[in-house]
């Protein structure tokens, strides 16, 4: 039986908010709009949205191709400064799914960018880890979509989806696979489920029972 841990990104696997806030930061001043300065906790309340949703949020004077274009460039630079500067992972990530992946396969599927995904894994060198990866910026796919098609092309039997906030919570249910919170990240949820206080957690839980939930 093929058993997989899907990951959520951002809140669960590292905080890349300050990285992503310079890197955009950058941009938005050479673009002409030095007197928007994005904060760290600006980014962090967005983190988990989609693109589009957060370029509303942030640029919603601008019009929808202007505010398209300076979002492109956002993303291109925040992909080649966390290749270079990486982000803040979270202490654990390694050393457990170095664990998890002994006895379950490891996924990622995020609301992010293309590149994104690829940039942590190379920065990390975490590739061996994670079988495959899948997000919004590649299928333009709601992240619930995205989860199922993960374990859809990977043929899952039982599969499982570990996430930081309520919309994390939300896929995983449209995706219909069971969740585990992961309560260090970003957000809460408003239905109890199995959480986590730290990454390293997972690998003593019964990730079994949580597959039969």
């Amino acid at each position: 039986m093929k058993q997989g841990i899907i990951f959520d990104m951002d809140g669960t696997l590292w905080d890349s908010a300050q990285q992503v806030a310079e890197s955009w930061n950058q941009v938005v001043a050479e673009s002409g709009l030095s007197q928007r300065v994005l904060t760290v906790q600006e980014i962090q309340s967005v983190m988990g949205k989609t693109m589009d949703i957060i370029g509303k949020t942030f640029f919603s004077e601008l019009k929808e191709e202007d505010r398209a274009r300076l979002m492109e460039r956002c993303y291109e630079e925040e992909n080649h400064y966390l290749r270079v500067h990486g982000g803040r992972m979270y202490e654990g990530v390694e050393e457990t799914l170095r664990r998890l992946k002994q006895n379950h396969h490891i996924y990622i599927v995020s609301n992010c960018q293309k590149g994104y995904v690829e940039a942590f894994l190379e920065y990390y060198g975490l590739e061996e880890q994670v079988e495959d990866h899948e997000c919004y910026g590649n299928t333009l796919l709601q992240k619930g979509e995205n989860i199922r098609l993960v374990v859809e092309r990977n043929h899952l039997d039982r599969a499982v989806y570990v996430g930081d906030i309520q919309g994390d919570y939300e896929a995983s249910k449209q995706a219909g696979i069971p969740f585990i919170h992961a309560a260090y990240g970003f957000g809460t949820i408003d239905t109890p489920v199995p959480a986590i206080q730290k990454i390293e957690e997972l690998a003593e839980m019964d990730v079994e029972a949580v597959y039969s939930a």
